[in-house]
């Protein structure tokens, strides 16, 4: 037997072909069982156990820094504090980034990642435990520069996300499951060009086998949602293939249809998706709530903030100092500085872009970083963050368009952000004329895998 995987950026799933029929993997959930789970891992630092913290002389000179800071704040708010309080918040922030940045000699990724949670799950242990990593799509950072330590962990995460998918498909086939047909971006995010594309395939190969498989292949998700789409067609036709996922947007022409296999005649891509639309409906829609164009605070401090893919950025948005910064502001980005905040805050964006693609208007509660702290977005705020992005993709179909010499009859759309009205009007628009069919926005991909792994 061999299973098709989507290892996505936002969300992960896999199916087999059984008895000629596509058969999802089921994933345990915190309500029963799912046919995906979000592609996000919590993991423990290695060093939190409290009895191996001790204060060294750098140590004990950052408290007595801290404490000195905070002593003046508190005169200047006329709110004198003692000093044993002072001391124990002072020794507390120091030893979070103790745990934050030590680690344990000559500890591995492999022990780091034993008692690792994954899915939505991830999310609720980590916003419980309040330290510890969280990291949200791997994906995104395979095509990456990348030390050899951070590649060594990316390689360890990817790994137990498909052991995972392995054993559960396992014990749900009831059948030992070690071939996988793995799906993969036309280009992957990346910070070194080509390279990074070489890089993140064997990164996926590398954790493929440590997570058991013996028999791995690559095939493109547009090459995957053409198969999808040519087991629904009984006539023969050409098609323009649209996955446009959470990282990556993906373009395929083919023939499909009918008794002949499907063919791909070419492939396009851009390393650009839903998440970039996240990216700028946080910046536009949430950040001037914590000062965005309002303060002199740098513009990157809240770019950093709102990537939560990105754990160097994460690190240091956390390690900024806002003193100074006018109220209301300066509490409210020391609040989402505080562990788990600004994955709170994405999580919110998410519901966000997600309910303004049906409805006209949608309020978040920001109670988590000051109590009555809200926002409420309109419809057309989402159309305009999103702006960047629909110009990117239009003007990729245009290339499209050129490359193929004329319009094709059909359209077939597929992948997360093809549920948005706005996406799907921007990609209709450079092709007047052709028929829409919209594939399984979550599963296209991993039903055409499951088809082509058979």
């Amino acid at each position: 037997m061999r299973l098709g995987i989507d290892f996505g950026t936002s969300n992960s799933a896999a199916a087999a072909v059984i008895d000629g029929e596509v058969a999802p993997v089921r994933f345990p959930a915190a309500h029963g069982e799912a046919l995906q789970f979000r592609t996000t891992v919590y993991f423990p630092e290695v060093m939190r156990d409290p009895n191996d913290f001790a204060l060294t002389p750098a140590m004990e000179h950052e408290v007595e820094r801290l404490v000195d800071a905070g002593r003046r704040d508190a005169l200047a708010a006329g709110r004198p504090r003692e000093e044993a309080a002072l001391r124990r918040d002072a020794v507390r922030v120091v030893r979070r980034d103790w745990m934050e940045h030590s680690v344990r000699e000559p500890a591995s990724s492999a022990a780091l990642l034993q008692n690792a949670v994954y899915g939505d799950e991830a999310l609720e242990a980590y916003f419980l435990e309040n330290e510890g990593n969280l990291v949200q799509s791997p994906k995104s950072m395979l095509g990456y520069s990348l030390h050899p330590r951070a590649r060594q962990t990316i390689t360890g995460i990817a790994s137990h996300i498909l052991e995972h998918i392995r054993l559960t498909a396992s014990r749900q086939f009831d059948h030992n499951i070690r071939r996988a047909l793995i799906g993969r971006p036309v280009r992957f995010r990346s910070s070194i060009g080509e390279a990074g594309n070489a890089q993140a395939l064997e990164i996926l190969g590398e954790a493929a086998r440590d997570a058991g498989f013996d028999d791995i292949d690559f095939l493109e998700e547009p090459s995957a949602a053409a198969m999808h789409h040519h087991a629904g067609s009984a006539q023969r036709h050409e098609a323009v293939i649209v996955d446009i996922g959470g990282g990556t947007t993906d373009i395929a022409h083919a023939s499909v249809g009918g008794d002949s296999v499907p063919q791909v005649h070419r492939a396009w891509g851009i390393a650009r998706g839903g998440t970039d639309i996240d990216l700028a409906l946080s910046l536009a829609g949430f950040m001037p709530l914590f000062g965005r164009g309002i303060t002199r605070v740098p513009a990157h401090h809240y770019v950093e903030a709102a990537m939560v893919q990105d754990l160097p950025r994460q690190r240091d948005f956390r390690q900024h100092r806002y003193d100074g910064v006018p109220d209301p502001f300066e509490a409210r980005l020391r609040a989402l500085q505080e562990a788990g905040n600004t994955a709170r805050l994405y999580r919110a964006v998410e519901r966000s872009k997600i309910a303004l693609s049906d409805a006209p208007r949608h309020a978040e509660s920001l109670d988590f970083i000051e109590a009555g702290l809200g926002t409420d977005i309109a419809d057309a705020a989402l159309v305009a963050a999103a702006g960047p992005y629909l110009d990117e993709l239009e003007a990729l179909l245009r290339e499209v368009v050129a490359d193929i010499g004329h319009a094709p009859g059909v359209v077939f759309l597929t992948g997360g952000m093809s549920r948005a009205g706005y996406v799907r009007e921007r990609v209709m628009a450079c092709f007047p004329g052709a028929r829409l069919v919209q594939g399984d926005p979550s599963f296209g991909v991993v039903r055409g895998l499951a088809l082509a792994a058979a």
